[in-house]
């Protein structure tokens, strides 16, 4: 052992404020006062608080024990709010440090430390470990030591050193040189399991419906917003499950940007450390309007940015209460959505595709021509105006689903499958990627004003037919930008450099009147 007199020791580890980091210094001091007096200072919430007891069992446990006399910790910055387990480790390791019973090594003088200890010393897995590890690589930090059950989602991060630990027992050898820990080694990730695409639902599970399948191929290829409504049993809720099948795979860089999300939510497991698929959220109509946008005491992601880079499928969309899908226009526009609370403010990215089902009454036959609908006008009105005007128009496809007749139902003729829709998907993904590479948007859905004015072009008698279809369908600037961005994706997916008249009429159809 490296005993001495008692001294005031300093361990780094980090948390996680939305979804960036920050370094946390811990400093113990023992020695002086009461024996057995604990106290943890700069701003610790109750998770941290309690810490204090699960440090003292696993210390104990780990046979490391030492005389009791009044700890001090402090976590710095002090204006900053601690919570979780996460600094279960770091305090126990200062504490040991401080008492003399072990010293930090050159090597990881610098090193964050992480992870909730059990009573008997073992090390629990963490939220929050990615951004952590993106946080290390930034301040030129080489070494991490994170639990064995985080060590795959911080090791997508490179140039960093991730040390797997699983007690703080053996932390305590490695730290005394008598038994080292061995860096992780990761496994890279094969190209077969990055393009991985969950074909749960194939379009050619789906008879007809060709003008829905068409829409949904136009939302896949730019990120565009799409609303179905149609009679109960049409295919609304299957159709837009088969999204997920023509999506194209995640890059690198949206893996990381997805995973981190999911770690600061705690929906990242050991047997699946990262997202390699686009996330489909299907949260129920009785949400909250937190449980959509995110929030809390200490703000959490809510569907919205959990369904980032992917598809939010809000089925029977007038059923959410209006005040709930209010907040969605904010995110709708900007791709962010940010939470002020009186701890601060945090913004969480929100680029998702939005898919929205609904029945056009509230018996749901409004639209179909073979069943009478049952419900009075004033019923009918009441139920379509429980989606806002400026809500549909941030929509950008607006798509009819008929109930399929007998004989398309059996029909034994073949349909397109995922995978060839996929295909031109991706193409058209890989042209706008082109377009887009100097500019921070990935999609046409995400260009603003002055990105249309550049790459939606349209010819005069183009620009006679947008007049009067802004007159006849009483379009808002909005509409008509989002008619032009539907056509300039349109485009992309024929593979035609110049918008023509034929892909702004296609666009057009997919637009309502507003009243």
């Amino acid at each position: 052992m490296f005993r001495s007199a008692y001294m005031s020791a300093k361990i780094f580890s980090a948390t996680t404020i939305g979804l960036d980091s920050q370094l946390i210094e811990v400093e113990a001091d023992i020695g002086g006062g009461q024996g057995g007096l604990f106290i943890i200072v700069g701003l610790p919430d109750a998770a941290v608080q309690e810490s204090k007891e699960r440090v003292w069992s696993a210390i104990k446990n780990s046979g490391l024990d030492f005389a009791r006399a009044k700890i001090v910790v402090n976590l710095a910055p002090a204006d900053v709010r601690k919570e979780g387990p996460s600094y279960d480790l770091p305090i126990a390791l200062s504490l040991l440090v401080a008492a003399g019973e072990v010293r930090i090594l050159s090597e990881d003088k610098n090193a964050i430390f992480l992870g909730e200890l059990s009573l008997d010393g073992h090390l629990r897995g963490v939220s929050g470990v990615l951004p952590i590890a993106i946080l290390a690589k930034e301040k030129g930090i080489q070494r991490i030591f994170v639990p064995e059950a985080n060590v795959e989602e911080a090791s997508f991060v490179s140039e960093v050193e991730i040390m797997p630990v699983k007690s703080l027992a053996e932390l305590t050898l490695h730290l005394r040189g008598e038994k080292n820990i061995i860096p992780y080694q990761a496994t890279p990730i094969a190209q077969e399991i990055q393009n991985k695409v969950d074909c749960g639902v194939d379009m050619s599970f789906i008879k007809g419906q060709e003008q829905a399948k068409r829409a949904l191929e136009i939302a896949a290829a730019a990120g565009h917003n799409v609303l179905l409504s149609g009679p109960p049993g049409s295919g609304k809720t299957l159709l837009a499950r088969a999204m997920a099948s023509i999506l194209p795979p995640l890059t690198h860089d949206e893996i990381l940007e997805v995973t981190k999300i999911y770690s600061v939510s705690g929906k990242l497991s050991k047997e699946k450390p990262l997202i390699l698929e686009r996330p489909f959220r299907s949260p129920h109509h009785t949400s909250s309007g937190v449980a959509l946008v995110g929030g809390g005491t200490f703000p959490r992601p809510g569907e919205i940015s959990l369904a980032h880079r992917g598809v939010l499928f809000l089925d029977e969309f007038p059923e959410f209460t209006r005040q709930v899908l209010e907040n969605l226009r904010q995110p709708l526009e900007d791709g962010v959505v940010t939470v002020s609370r009186a701890q601060g403010t945090v913004t969480f990215p929100a680029r998702f595709t939005l898919i929205a089902s609904q029945n056009p009454c509230p018996c749901g036959y409004y639209s179909d021509p073979d069943k009478k609908c049952t419900c009075s006008v004033g019923q009918i009105l009441k139920y379509q105006k429980k989606i806002s005007g400026p809500l549909l128009d941030r929509i950008d496809l607006h798509i009819e689903v008929p109930r399929v007749n007998f004989e398309k139902l059996t029909s034994d003729l073949p349909t397109e499958s995922s995978t060839t829709i996929r295909q031109r998907v991706q193409a058209a993904r890989k042209i706008q990627s082109n377009r887009f590479f100097d500019l921070v948007i990935c999609t046409n859905a995400e260009m603003g004003p002055k990105e249309i004015k550049s790459f939606c072009v349209v010819n005069d008698a183009t620009k006679e037919l947008l007049k009067n279809a802004v007159q006849q369908l009483n379009l808002s600037a909005r509409g008509y930008h989002r008619v032009l961005k539907t056509a300039r994706t349109i485009a992309d997916l024929a593979g035609v450099e110049n918008i023509q008249i034929n892909h702004v009429a296609e666009a057009l159809q997919y637009r309502t009147k507003i009243e």
